[in-house]
């Protein structure tokens, strides 16, 4: 549980400048602050100095202007959601990338929170670790649910019992997400999955710089030198090479302002990123931005 100072901060970092009795509204209100003014990232690990997904940890990032992905993220977030008590569960998930099968395999956490409605229980579905995540909790029940340019699918899961699944409509970098039912009680079980998404020489993010950011009306990505801006109307897309510019982007837009890193560190960070991208650019030959 967290401090009330901790939660004081916590708050005020995703903008809410008070607490409140654990409503539906309330949940909604802190979900979109949340996924609103903290964004996915694999920065850390991209820069070779990746962060504890110890919970504890994970809140000081968030606390301290910084963010991370899916096991920081949502650990965080139901430590804060917790200590305003709500009743939260943590899942085993699967993310589905396209072209791949559905799979449960803990590279994903994923969490439920229940509310006790008229003398029912209402699961909702909480997901701020995901990058194009909902802007909003979904019910734990079948059905179609739009935010904004995005449709959200909720359905029972085809890999395991009991379990549901989370659909993304395309373009999107994944098209589903299956969770299992049963409730996991610490990080043990995600542990040597974020050991592998740090620190393997496969891991897709070791050599990626890659941050999102949903917002009401649509969703942000800047994934290395390529800014990707998704509304309604479509997506459009811009190459940044100048440094200036990048730095800007990432701190107006995604709210990224890397405190915690040096000028040195920054000015190697940039670097590595227009290396990468000019090598991306020389194995495709020519780049499409349309």
């Amino acid at each position: 549980m967290l401090s009330k100072e901790e939660i004081k901060a916590y708050l005020k970092r995703i903008g809410i400048n008070e607490m409140q009795p654990p409503t539906q509204s309330y949940l909604f209100e802190l979900h979109r602050a949340h996924v609103k003014n903290i964004p996915w990232e694999t920065i850390d690990i991209f820069a070779g100095r990746p962060t504890s997904i110890h919970v504890g940890e994970s809140v000081q990032l968030m606390i301290n202007g910084r963010s991370g992905y899916c096991f920081h993220l949502n650990g965080a977030f139901s430590a804060l959601l917790r200590s305003l008590d709500y009743k939260v569960s943590w899942h085993r998930g699967g993310v589905q990338p396209v072209g791949e099968d559905p799979r449960i395999d803990s590279f994903h956490l994923g969490l439920t929170v229940s509310l006790d409605k008229e003398q029912e229980e209402e699961r909702w579905i909480v997901d701020v670790g995901l990058g194009d995540m909902p802007y909003e909790p979904l019910p734990l029940q079948a059905g179609a649910y739009e935010q904004g340019p995005f449709t959200y699918g909720v359905k029972e899961s085809g890999v395991v019992k009991n379990g549901w699944r989370l659909e993304h409509d395309l373009p999107a970098p994944f098209i589903g997400v299956d969770f299992a039912p049963e409730a996991v009680l610490n990080m043990e079980e995600f542990e040597p999955k974020h050991d592998y998404y740090s620190r393997s020489a496969n891991s897709p993010w070791m050599n990626l710089f890659l941050i999102q950011h949903r917002h009401a009306t649509g969703s942000n990505e800047l994934r290395g030198c390529i800014w990707s801006k998704r509304e309604k109307t479509g997506v459009e897309k811009m190459e940044i090479l100048a440094k200036s510019q990048w730095f800007e982007v990432l701190g107006d837009i995604f709210g990224e302002h890397l405190v915690n890193y040096s000028s040195q560190e920054r000015d190697d960070l940039w670097k590595k990123v227009l290396r990468n991208h000019e090598q991306w650019k020389k194995s495709k030959g020519s780049i499409d931005l349309i």
